[in-house]
């Protein structure tokens, strides 16, 4: 059989190509105000696509993200989160709420008042091996995907129609096609992710992990936004100052901080290519404080300023959320939807 792209495989591909899902759950809730739902926290990573009308997603160490129809999120470590259609709106147990409102034959959950309605697809999947120490290790705890970016309604439309046909009509192995239609989605929202990161130079080939620095790593990958000292990452590893740079150095090939600069610019580059937000609200996600502060850093590597970077370069809409510096937004788990967020404030 001749292959259709003999170009040799980058290592987006090669990641990419060890994905493996090994089990997937999908309900289609049907949501009228007032509602909310809490998932318990487990190691399957979850998803959320908006069919319809708008909800809120609470995570933990997370500013609420608001969610439209076509978004979709993505909580690729499977965190503890609440979905409700507004703040405050009163929050049950999704299990609970299954237990007294059975899903029907077509695996669709009515739930809430008699306001409006907010239409989600859920779900859930596990990474079979050797993709999750690659892959998800890379990822952020939430990655938000906007379909109404105009780089790629071209292709992401016809793929939303379909679904919201499916979740319309009462035809026989739905669930099949949202699952087939659902990879489409997330096949893109990670490989737009890992594509910023590998220009970043995330993607490098490291040394095995030292598993000392695994509590500093995860505090870099998860909250880059934070002022880090060395001393405070020293601190999270149980090491002297010295030596965790001189044992970081060589597990990771380079110093912390610049570790940290090239995962705060990879995600500095997915805001620029997904959304439309300002360079100054970017700069702020992402611990630089200033536009004039990370158009500098942002110009050293990639050798061109963040509004030529987004001028030169479409993308799907695909970020991670936004970290808060205390860290108290209600935690939630595991169901998702595909949506893109919007939050007040920034512009």
């Amino acid at each position: 059989m001749q292959r259709l792209n003999t170009a040799q495989h980058d290592t987006v591909t090669e990641l990419l190509a060890t994905l493996r899902v090994r089990s997937t759950v999908y309900c289609l809730s049907e949501l009228r105000e007032p509602w909310g739902f809490e998932v318990d926290g487990t190691n399957v990573a979850k998803f959320h696509l908006v069919l319809a009308g708008a909800c809120w997603l609470n995570l933990a160490g997370h500013d609420p993200v608001r969610l439209k129809a076509g978004d979709l999120v993505i909580l690729s470590r499977g965190e503890r989160h609440v979905m409700n259609d507004r703040p405050g709106s009163p929050v049950t147990n999704l299990d609970l709420i299954v237990a007294g409102h059975p899903l029907d034959p077509n695996a669709r959950l009515t739930y809430g008042g008699t306001g409006a309605l907010t239409r989600l697809l859920c779900g859930g999947f596990i990474l079979d091996d050797p993709a999750p120490a690659a892959l998800i290790g890379l990822l952020p705890p939430v990655l938000q995907m906007n379909s109404r970016s105009a780089d790629i309604t071209t292709w992401l439309e016809p793929v939303f129609a379909l679904v919201r046909q499916e979740a319309d009509s009462n035809a026989p192995g739905a669930q099949a096609i949202f699952a087939k239609l659902a990879d489409v989605f997330l096949s893109q929202a990670l490989r737009t992710y890992l594509a910023g990161a590998e220009q970043a130079g995330l993607l490098a080939p490291r040394q095995a992990a030292d598993s000392q620095l695994g509590p500093a790593l995860t505090a870099l990958h998860d909250r880059p936004a934070v002022s880090w000292t060395l001393a405070e990452l020293a601190a999270l590893a149980g090491m002297s100052r010295t030596l965790f740079a001189a044992r970081f150095r060589a597990a990771v090939g380079e110093s912390p901080m610049r570790h940290l600069a090239k995962i705060r610019l990879g995600q500095a580059a997915g805001y620029l290519t997904t959304t439309g937000l300002s360079v100054e609200a970017i700069a702020r996600r992402t611990g630089y404080g200033t536009n004039a502060s990370l158009s500098k850093a942002f110009k050293r590597e990639f050798g061109t300023s963040p509004g030529q970077y987004r001028e030169a370069r479409g993308g799907v809409a695909v970020l991670p959320a936004r970290v808060t510096e205390a860290g108290s937004v209600p935690p939630i788990a595991s169901v998702s939807a595909l949506t893109m967020p919007e939050r007040p404030g920034d512009a």
